[in-house]
């Protein structure tokens, strides 16, 4: 696997490429205009990223139908000398259509425990955690 990055202003905006040619902007978001993501936010995508396309994989396997499917990401951090690491990432994924709320649950236990290599790369610095919504509930 290889990313090549080419910074593209006179700032900080930067394009990252990967080797089929699929792009991504980063750029420091705290300055007024920024046209990409911080590198921060590109790992809570990442982890929703890397956790839904798991989730996705074993619900169809499954016969599961989705119909809709979405996820939101937070993270909090925490100051260790001049940076600030995440301490913990939850992940909010909310599935629409006729999915068995045990199995929607059970696969998001699977990526998070076995196969998300993202949220493993993290371990055991950073707690990762998450709740799984089948049709707008809470699933337990």
């Amino acid at each position: 696997m290889k990313i090549t990055l080419n910074r593209i202003n006179s700032d900080y905006l930067f394009e990252c490429t990967n080797q089929s040619g699929n792009k991504i902007l980063l750029d420091n978001t705290s300055q007024p205009g920024a046209k990409g993501v911080s590198p921060m936010e590109s790992i809570l995508m990442a982890v929703a990223g890397c956790s839904s396309i798991d989730i996705v994989s074993i619900l169809k396997k499954q016969r599961q139908e989705i119909t809709g499917f979405s996820a939101e990401v937070e993270g909090e951090r925490v100051q260790v000398d001049e940076a600030k690491p995440f301490k913990s990432i939850v992940v909010k994924f909310f599935l629409e259509g006729n999915v068995d709320p045990k199995k929607a649950l059970k696969s998001a236990q699977l990526s998070f425990d076995k196969y998300c290599s993202v949220s493993k790369t993290l371990e055991p610095n950073v707690a990762t955690g998450y709740e799984v919504y089948v049709n707008g509930n809470l699933v337990n």
